[in-house]
């Protein structure tokens, strides 16, 4: 089941064949037929659209369709991303982190970046020695470090703060 948010809301159930789900609260039923890999022939109501994917985002779950040949830009949510909201956490997997903290306590072995470094996201900050293990701590989007908070051979603590970014 996904929430789907545009200008008006959608519960559905992906599927081909019979579909159903609330739109804006109101039950409904329709048929989806699959043309290719991008486009669907939908009948509701007696009406009949023609569905294409333009564009997907996965990362921001934005949808960008053309209905008819209308473009129109949707947000889809599951129920993870449900339930995050309900919590109040919904941004917080997005959010760019400004601070890199430590997972858990740790040696730190090795800094591999400086302030003003410019890093890509993945790329390898330092690496913290946790549980006889070597954890090569990455970063999490691309930016500027601002300011490295250890040296090498430093005992630090979970959520000490590592590297800053600007």
């Amino acid at each position: 089941m996904y929430k789907i948010t545009g200008k008006s809301n959608h519960d559905i159930t992906p599927a081909e064949g019979k579909a159903e789900g609330l739109l804006n609260g109101e039950f409904y039923q329709m048929d989806v037929e699959k043309l290719d890999a991008n486009t669907w022939h939908i009948i509701k109501d007696h009406k009949s659209y023609y569905v294409q994917w333009v564009e997907r985002d996965a990362e921001t779950k934005q949808y960008t369709l053309k209905v008819n040949g209308s473009e129109i830009t949707l947000g889809a949510k599951n129920d993870f991303d449900l339930l995050l909201d309900k919590m109040g956490l919904a941004n917080m997997a997005s959010a760019k982190a400004d601070v890199l903290k430590a997972p858990m306590p740790g040696k730190v072995l090795q800094v591999m970046v400086q302030p003003g470094q410019e890093v890509a996201k993945g790329e390898g900050l330092l690496i913290l020695e946790a549980m006889k293990m070597e954890n090569v701590l990455k970063a999490e989007h691309a930016g500027v470090v601002k300011s490295v908070n250890v040296s090498v051979g430093d005992a630090v603590e979970k959520n000490n703060k590592l590297v800053e970014f600007e």
